[in-house]
């Protein structure tokens, strides 16, 4: 084990030297804030962080995950450019490339915090693979699990649980029939196409409790440009405690390297962020892992994984809820358990290191909330208590708040946004279980 660890190091010194590489992360927000931080722990080297330019934001931007928010402000661990067309589909590739030119005697690894670009990347994978690392699977693959639908049908195919399901189009969406009770979740098969569509009241996913009002969702869903498929589920009862996420890296070889599944405690709870994770604890499941495995290196998996689904108290099954081709919003917590989520990629494709199947058992704490707002917003008791005793250990990550990256500057605007996120809280959460 000594002698592999010392091989690694010479390797990556010794590569280092010669051959610096820069890690290229589209879309700013904690998740790259969280890649950025991997990298420069790793190998104290800085990110590029890069985003679509697009008019000056305004006060509520300046707290938000998107252009340009505030977690990757006022940073020393990553440098941040935006750049014309990034989300054009149309010069997407070209405007890689261009970036790709200035910056051609480096290595340059391309990772995405979003399905919309790692869709793009996939598509365009052979125009770009000669200019950047790509740990994504290829487009033949990318059909098969591309919507919820699909994943859905990979999942009975593997005999992986999720919940009752049904699928309605535009056309069916004034005689669908719901075989189970409400209250139901309505949420788009696509998400990528969702992402892009408008219209008044838009929210990631619908909790419905009666048919004139799942009527009325679906029909203002299909009066926007959303024009697939909906997937009507039954609801799996539980709070946020019951929600668990596992993030995946898996080889070029296409096997799996690593895994961490994490059980929420708490998600953001506002309409248009519903399902982005606010703090997460290491949790262990073997046999989940096992089975989640067999279907990744099965239909010949490549590079991140991330899978969302929710424990059901009735017969004690995990139920999935999707596949995103990409690391979880919230995926530094593997990083902060020991772990370096980022270090794996890497190894994998710059060293060419071989690397053992990881199943990390290592209890941790990540968070985006300080912890006295999560106590107040967790509702499971014996993960609270839980959850107080990684921090009374120093067991605990704080997603912003890095000590070797804390200009004055930067403290200042993080304490504000502490200050943001409890008002917000207290907005969607605090008051309203008083």
């Amino acid at each position: 084990m000594n002698k592999f660890i010392f091989t690694r190091e010479v390797i990556q010194l010794s590569y280092l030297h010669v051959q610096p590489f820069l890690p290229i992360v589209i879309q700013s927000g904690q998740h790259a804030y969280g890649v950025a931080r991997s990298f420069y722990e790793a190998y104290t080297i800085k990110s590029l962080v890069i985003e679509p330019a697009r008019k000056r934001g305004n006060f509520q931007s300046f707290f938000s995950s998107g252009t340009r928010g505030i977690a990757t402000q006022n940073s020393g661990i990553l440098d941040f450019r935006y750049v014309e067309n990034l989300d054009d589909p149309n010069h997407f590739v070209q405007a890689l490339l261009t970036l790709a030119k200035q910056f051609q005697h480096q290595r340059l690894i391309l990772l995405v915090c979003d399905c919309f670009y790692a869709e793009l990347i996939i598509k365009n994978k052979e125009q770009l693979k000669k200019y950047f690392i790509l740990p994504y699977i290829d487009q033949v693959l990318l059909k098969k699990v591309q919507t919820k639908e699909k994943f859905y049908q990979l999942c009975d195919l593997y005999k992986l649980k999720y919940p009752q399901t049904v699928t309605v189009t535009k056309e069916q969406q004034t005689s669908c029939f719901i075989p189970f009770q409400y209250p139901i979740i309505i949420k788009p098969s696509n998400s990528v196409a969702y992402s892009s569509c408008s219209f008044p009241e838009k929210k990631k996913i619908y909790l419905v409790h009666n048919d004139s009002e799942m009527q009325q969702i679906v029909r203002s869903i299909y009066s926007s440009s959303y024009q697939d498929t909906l997937i009507l589920q039954e609801f799996i009862p539980g709070d946020d405690s019951f929600i668990r996420v596992l993030d995946v890296y898996v080889g070029r070889d296409k096997k799996v390297k690593l895994m961490c599944l994490s059980n929420k405690l708490f998600e953001d709870p506002s309409p248009q962020n519903k399902g982005i994770s606010l703090a997460v604890m290491i949790d262990y499941d073997e046999q989940l892992m096992d089975t989640i495995r067999h279907l990744l290196e099965d239909i010949g998996y490549t590079g991140f994984a991330n899978f969302d689904m929710k424990y059901d108290p009735r017969d004690g099954e995990y139920k999935l809820f999707e596949l995103n081709l990409r690391a979880g919003s919230s995926s530094y917590y593997v990083t902060a358990s020991g772990h370096n989520f980022m270090q794996y990629v890497v190894d994998d494709y710059l060293f060419h290191i071989p690397l053992e199947r990881t199943y990390v058992q290592t209890k941790h704490l990540w968070s985006l909330l300080p912890p006295k707002t999560l106590y107040k917003c967790m509702g499971n008791e014996k993960l609270k208590i839980e959850a107080k005793r990684l921090v009374k250990q120093g067991r605990y990550t704080n997603a912003l708040f890095y000590k070797e990256d804390m200009s004055m500057k930067r403290w200042v605007k993080l304490k504000l946004y502490n200050g943001y996120l409890y008002i917000k809280h207290r907005k969607y959460f605090i008051d309203r279980n008083v």
